[in-house]
Parts: C-alpha cells; sequence; structure tokens
C-alpha cells in the first residue's frame, strides 16, 4: 500500500493500524507454533536415531568388547616397539640382549594357589666355575613360576559287564547295561555338558563346535550333535518341570519378553522368547530363585494368558499391551496385580535429556537447551532410587515402612509436578508421552509402597533377558519352533543354576549321569538349590 492510498480518517487510519497489528501478531503465533513443531521434530528424529544407532545394552557391550581389542593391540604394540629397539641396540653395542622379565616388572599377584605345580629342576654345576672345587654348599633357590595348560583330552571311557555262569545250575549271569541319557548313544554325560553349555550359555553353535572337535582329533557331525541335543532336552524335561512349578509357587514374579529371530522358508520371521522370574532375595526371602523361559512363534497376548493361566500374584513388568487381560477384574482364577518398572519409566526421560544434551554439543550453540522437564523428571526419580538401593534386602514389611516415611512424600511431589508440567507441553511431543506413560498407570507405578514384596523395577527380568540378546548376534537366529521350545528348556536350566552360584556345565554333567536313576519322588535333589555333587553326596 502507498502512501496515497492510505485513508484521511484518523477512524479508518485507527482501524488499519489495529488490523495490522493483528496481522503481525497472528502471523508471530504461527511462526512460533512452527519453530515449536520443528523443535519437537528434531528432537524427535535425535531420538528416534538414538534408539537405532544409540548405545544399547548390547550395543554398549559390544564398543567395551572394541575397546579391549584396541588395548590389547596397543599393549602388544609397546612390547613389540620395546623389544625391537632393545634388540637394535644390544647388537650396535655388541652386548647379549636382555630377556624379557628386565624389561617390565608390572603388579600382579601369585599364580592361583589350588593349581597342581609341575617341579622342573635345572640342572646345577658339580664345579665351581672360578677355582674348579667341587666343594658346593646349596645356600637356597628361586623359583620362578609361569601359566601352563594342557589341551582338553578326550578319551574313550570302556564299560564292561563280565558274564558269569553257575556251574551248579548253569544259569548265565551278567550285570545291567549302564544308563545312556541317549539310547545307544556314545557321547557320555560331561560331552553332552560341554555341548549344551557351549550352545546355550557361550553362545556357540553346533557347527563352530564341530570345527572344534575336529581341529582336536575327534570328527563330530553337525546332525549328531543336534540329535544329542533334542535326546538331552526330552531327559531334563522332568526338571525344567520342577523349575516352572517353583517359579509359580512365588507370590510375586518379575515378567519380560524378547524377540528372537526363526528361520521360515529362505527367510527369517520373529518370535518371542518369553521369562517369569522369581527372585525373593530384594525383600529377604529365603527360597531359591529360578527363571523360567517359554517359546512363541509371535507377541500376541493369548501366549502370557496360557503361560500364567493358573496363577495368581503381583507381577512387575512393562506396560506391553498383552498383559492388559491379565489385570482385568473378570479374570479366573483372579487378577493378576500390576507393579510397573520405574526403569521403564525413568528410560524414557533420561532418552529426551540425553538427546538434548547431544544436540547441544553437536550444534557448540548454549542457547539450545536441555530439555528441563526431562532433566527435572530425572532428578526426582533418581532420588526415589538412592533411598530404595539402602533398603534392598530387607524384609518386606520394614521395606514398606521405610517407603511410606521416606518414599512416599518423593512420589507425591513428583505425581503432582509432573500433572503441572503436563497441562504446559504440547499433547503430540515426546516429553507428554513420556509423562503420560506414567501419569495413565500411575496406580500400578505407586503399587511398591504398600507392599514390601515389590521392587522398584523390573530388572530381575532383564537380567534374564540380556545373555539371550547377546547369544543372538552369535547364532542369528533359531532353526525352527521346535528349536525355539528346546532353547527355552535348556535356557531354564542353565539360567537358573547361575542364579544359585552353580557352574550350570558342571551341574549338567552331574544330572545327566544320575537323572536315569532317581525315581520321581527324588528328583528334587537335582535342582540347583539342592545339588550336591555325586562324589560328595
Amino acid at each position: 500500500m502507498q502512501a496515497g492510498d492510505l485513508p484521511d480518517d484518523i477512524d479508518a487510519l485507527k482501524a488499519l493500524v489495529l488490523e495490522s497489528r493483528a496481522m503481525i501478531a497472528a502471523m508471530a503465533a504461527a511462526h512460533k507454533g512452527a519453530e515449536a513443531l520443528l523443535a519437537n521434530l528434531q528432537i524427535e528424529l535425535l531420538r528416534l536415531q538414538r534408539a537405532q544407532f544409540g548405545q544399547s545394552s548390547e550395543r554398549r557391550a559390544h564398543l567395551i568388547d572394541q575397546l579391549q581389542l584396541s588395548l590389547e593391540d596397543i599393549e602388544g604394540d609397546i612390547v613389540q616397539n620395546s623389544m625391537a629397539a632393545e634388540t637394535q641396540a644390544a647388537a650396535a653395542q655388541g652386548a647379549p640382549i636382555q630377556p624379557a622379565g628386565s624389561r617390565r616388572q608390572p603388579k600382579r599377584g601369585p599364580l592361583p594357589a589350588h593349581l597342581p605345580r609341575e617341579r622342573m629342576v635345572i640342572a646345577s654345576p658339580t664345579s665351581c666355575p672360578c677355582c674348579g672345587s667341587k666343594k658346593l654348599c646349596k645356600l637356597g633357590e628361586d623359583i620362578t613360576e609361569t601359566l601352563e595348560i594342557i589341551p582338553r583330552k578326550f578319551f574313550v571311557r570302556q564299560t564292561v559287564r563280565e558274564r558269569w555262569s553257575c556251574r551248579a545250575c548253569e544259569k548265565i549271569m551278567q550285570p545291567p547295561a549302564p544308563f545312556h541319557v541317549i539310547a545307544r548313544g556314545r557321547a557320555g554325560p560331561s560331552l553332552l555338558a560341554m555341548i549344551l553349555a557351549g550352545k546355550y550359555d557361550l553362545h556357540l553353535p553346533l557347527n563352530r563346535q564341530s570345527e572344534a572337535f575336529a581341529n582336536e582329533g575327534v570328527a563330530i557331525e553337525v546332525s549328531t550333535m543336534a540329535d544329542w541335543v533334542g535326546a538331552c532336552a526330552a531327559a531334563l524335561e522332568p526338571l525344567t518341570q520342577l523349575i516352572r512349578d517353583h517359579v509359580f509357587a512365588a507370590e510375586r514374579i518379575h515378567a519380560d519378553d524378547t524377540p528372537v529371530p526363526v528361520l521360515a522358508k529362505g527367510k527369517t520371521r520373529t518370535g518371542r522368547l518369553w521369562t517369569y522370574v522369581r527372585d525373593d532375595k530384594p525383600f529377604g526371602g529365603k527360597d531359591p530363585a529360578a527363571a523360567i523361559y517359554y517359546y512363541s512363534p509371535d507377541r500376541g497376548g493369548a501366549h502370557p494368558r496360557s503361560h500364567l493361566a493358573d496363577w495368581t500374584g503381583l507381577m512387575q513388568a512393562d506396560a506391553f499391551a498383552g498383559f492388559a487381560a491379565l489385570y482385568a477384574p473378570e479374570r479366573k482364577p483372579n487378577a493378576i496385580i500390576e507393579a510397573a518398572c520405574w526403569a521403564h519409566g525413568r528410560r524414557k526421560f533420561f532418552e529426551l535429556a540425553d538427546v538434548a544434551r547431544k544436540k547441544r554439543s553437536l550444534a557448540r550453540d548454549a542457547r539450545i537447551t536441555l530439555s528441563p522437564i526431562a532433566v527435572e523428571a530425572v532428578k526426582q526419580i533418581d532420588a526415589i532410587f538412592d533411598i530404595e538401593r539402602e533398603i534392598n534386602g530387607l524384609p518386606a514389611e520394614q521395606r514398606r515402612a521405610v517407603r511410606h516415611e521416606r518414599i512416599k512424600p518423593l512420589v507425591e511431589a513428583l505425581h503432582a509436578w509432573m500433572i503441572a508440567a503436563r497441562a504446559r507441553v504440547s499433547a503430540k511431543s515426546a516429553i507428554a508421552k513420556a509423562m503420560d506413560y506414567m501419569l495413565k498407570r500411575w496406580p500400578a507405578f505407586t503399587r511398591f509402597l504398600d507392599d514390601g514384596r515389590a521392587c522398584l523395577s523390573n530388572n530381575a527380568a532383564e537380567r534374564m533377558i540380556r545373555p539371550l540378546a547377546v547369544g543372538r548376534r552369535n547364532w542369528t537366529f533359531a532353526g525352527s519352533d521346535r528349536g525355539g521350545e528346546r532353547a527355552a528348556a535348556i535356557y531354564t536350566l542353565l539360567q537358573t543354576a547361575k542364579l544359585n552360584d552353580v557352574d550350570p556345565q558342571a551341574w549338567l554333567a552331574d544330572v545327566l549321569a544320575r537323572i536315569a536313576a532317581l525315581p520321581a519322588s527324588r528328583l528334587a535333589e537335582l535342582l540347583p538349590w539342592n545339588w550336591k555333587p555325586q562324589a560328595s553326596a
């Protein structure tokens, strides 16, 4: 608009100015909204990038492994360069090369005292090299210890059954044949236990184990080893069932699941492994800890409903929608009581705070502020965790009393602050979704205040999932649904043994040797928390 086009009337000019101001305000509001939307989209993009490329527990473990390899290479370079420099210096001076022990004297403890010692004495002189006298007197000795190893030794055990005949009645007698875990099989319990532990504990696929055996002079086909694994799973099934009964006898359990790639017609599909953990140590319980696993071809809610069909009690888990039917009041026999995981709730805020921190670092712009709501939420939740660590292992009633006195005020303050903060943010923002995750499930998140048995987090189940997540990097996928079910059974045995501080391979070897000789009424003697090695039983 040109100056000549402006009206001469004062009221018309005032109306034009007001209209212009309104347009400017609307444009400013739209610009501010666009900036807010852009900031939210940037935060969401960084959050998704962090979820895809960030340091999860598996990725962090992988990075640690890579760092250790780098440190090994650097250490080797230092020693190799040092030896090369000393060799060149000695050659230039015509001096003898110093032994490696004189170069570095690292601080280290003695070799394990329980290992057997093999004494090798260097021949002593028979006469004095100075005067030739043979009147030598021993003053003492210096001992240098080095750690050595004898490669594992395969051997064939021959069990001899002699036949006898009676001269009086001519009856022929012979002791019964020994028990074999595998009918007509030629693998002993120790070898079978080593294969099972290698596949499911050390995450070594059978083809790699077969190659290692072949390098040691014993050729065992992969198909043969697979048959052995299946036979062992069948023989150990009664023990697996006893562990499941023990877990579901608890009044409180942890639950979680993890994806498992499964081979299907030239491609892979995603199955699931579910775990349910009994761990009463946090509230001073005396019953032994145990973990059970189930396999399913998908993540449908029907699977946990089937696993927990006859169980009721307090269950700690994440907010998986498939668990919702378990908490329904109309569920038979009774509804399962839900206890939410504070670690999951905290993680959503921590990711946003971490993303904002990285965004500011990458931009090198102090004007890009950290997410104040996310940072404040993490601080308040961490204060709750700090008190909870102090009462870990105390009896349930004592834990409940401390929680009511010291933690409940913090939880109520967090709730009030979160409601107020939620009203100030956009419903579509990531911070709003993080707050809604907790606010919509607040009764489940505060369940631990009135029940001393409950834990603040579901870490007990997540720890049982972690070995499977690590193993996926080695064995890549399960061969079939039956293979997934077999893996669930063996994981149940191995992880329960670890929870009770029992060497899983030694335990499996002893159990496989004895399980057939024990009646069903005595199988409980072989459970990890009751087990005594056969030699000292």
